[in-house]
C-alpha cells in the first residue's frame, strides 16, 4: 500500500491495540469532533466514475487531508488513470477486502483511522460489497451503511461508498438510497429522498424469522459459570471440525452473548452450533429480554467502561451477526467464514 499525503501510519497501524486475531478497540468518544460525511455514488462507466469522485480526491489532497481508496482492482484503476502522478502517488490504497472484511471489522477499522488521524480530516472512497444472490449479507452489508452515520457521528471522516448502477437491481439500488443520506449525482450532491434513519431501517428485522440450521447441530445450555462454558464451547466446536485459526474466535463471541444472556437474558439460554458448507454458525439464545435491537454492537465503546463492550468485540470477531427477538427470548447467531 501507499503512504498518503505527509506520511502517517498504515492501515494496519491504524486500527487501535488488538483483542484477539480479529478484533479492535473503540476508544473513548471525548476526543470526537467534527462532523462525519457519507455519501452514497453510483456509478455506470469509468468516464462517469472519474466525474463524480476525481474532484472530491484532488480537492482533499489539495487541503492535506488523508485520502484512502479501497475499492475493486478495476474501479482503482480507472480512478487512478484521471490523476497526476503527483496526486495518485500521494492517496494510500488499501485491497478493497481488507478494508470490507466483516462489517463490525470495516466499522473499527473506520473508527479506528478516524481517531488515529484525529483532527486530520480523512476522506475515504471504498466499494462495499453487495453480494445480490446472498439475502444475509447483503441484508447485513446495507445494515452497516445503515448504521454509519450513528456510529460515527463527530469523527472528522468523509466516506464516499461506490456502487455500479449496472451490477445492482433495482430493489438493491433502492437500499442504497435508503441508507446513504446524501446522493451524488449529475456532478452535484443532494439529500437521499428515500433516506431513512438507522433504527427505521433494521426495525422490521428485530420479528425476522431465521432459516431453521441446515447441519448437524451440537447444543447446550448457557449456566453463570463462564469459564465452564468457554471450555465446552471449545469442546462443542472442536467435535464441529471448526479450524484453530477461528476457534478462538468463536469462543469469545459466544462467552460475550453469554455474558449477556446470564445477566440480562433471564439468567440463561442455550448454544447451538452447526456447521455449513465454508461456514460455522452459532445460535445463542437467551429466555428473557435480551437484545432488542438489530444494531446491538455498532457504537463503539468505551474501554474504561465496565459495559457495552462486549457486543461491539462480538462484531468483530464473527463475521456476520444477525439478531432476532421474540416473547420467548433473543435469538443471536454468528457467522464465522472458515
Amino acid at each position: 500500500m501507499r503512504t498518503g499525503r505527509g506520511g502517517g501510519c498504515g492501515w494496519e497501524g491504524c486500527r487501535g491495540e488488538t483483542m484477539t486475531s480479529h478484533a479492535e478497540t473503540a476508544g473513548t468518544h471525548a476526543d470526537r469532533t467534527g462532523d462525519f460525511q457519507h455519501r452514497g455514488v453510483f456509478f455506470s462507466s469509468a468516464e462517469d466514475l472519474r466525474w463524480r469522485v476525481l474532484p472530491r480526491l484532488r480537492a482533499a489532497l489539495d487541503s492535506g487531508d488523508r485520502a484512502v481508496l479501497g475499492v475493486a482492482e478495476s474501479t482503482r484503476a480507472a480512478l487512478l488513470a484521471g490523476l497526476p502522478p503527483a496526486d495518485a502517488a500521494a492517496l494510500e490504497c488499501v485491497e478493497r477486502d481488507e478494508l470490507y472484511a466483516a462489517p463490525g471489522r470495516t466499522l473499527a477499522t473506520l473508527y479506528g483511522r478516524a481517531r488515529t488521524e484525529h483532527p486530520r480530516p480523512v476522506l475515504v472512497v471504498g466499494e462495499p460489497p453487495l453480494p445480490v444472490d446472498d439475502p444475509m449479507r447483503l441484508r447485513e452489508w446495507h445494515r452497516l451503511d445503515s448504521v454509519l452515520v450513528r456510529a460515527l457521528a463527530g469523527t472528522r471522516l468523509r466516506l464516499l461508498c461506490l456502487h455500479e448502477s449496472r451490477a445492482l437491481p433495482a430493489r438493491v439500488r433502492r437500499d442504497v438510497r435508503r441508507t446513504h443520506p446524501v446522493l451524488v449525482a449529475q456532478g452535484d450532491e443532494h439529500g437521499s429522498p428515500d433516506y431513512v434513519e438507522p433504527d427505521e431501517f433494521s426495525a422490521p428485522d428485530i420479528a425476522r424469522l431465521l432459516p431453521a440450521p441446515d447441519g448437524e447441530r451440537r447444543s447446550l445450555e448457557i449456566a453463570p459459570d463462564l469459564a465452564s462454558l468457554r471450555t465446552a464451547v471449545s469442546e462443542l466446536a472442536e467435535k464441529a471440525e471448526v479450524p484453530p485459526a477461528r476457534l478462538g474466535d468463536l469462543v469469545l463471541g459466544v462467552n460475550e452473548l453469554a455474558a449477556n444472556a446470564v445477566e440480562h437474558g433471564g439468567g440463561g439460554g442455550t448454544v447451538t452450533l452447526w456447521r455449513s458448507p465454508g461456514w460455522a454458525v452459532c445460535d445463542v439464545a437467551d429466555r428473557g429480554p435480551g437484545l432488542r435491537d438489530p444494531l446491538s454492537g455498532y457504537d463503539p465503546a468505551d474501554p474504561r467502561s465496565p459495559r457495552g463492550y462486549g457486543l461491539w468485540i462480538t462484531r468483530q470477531v464473527c463475521d456476520f451477526m444477525e439478531v432476532t427477538a421474540g416473547a420467548d427470548g433473543t435469538l443471536v447467531r454468528l457467522h464465522f467464514r472458515l
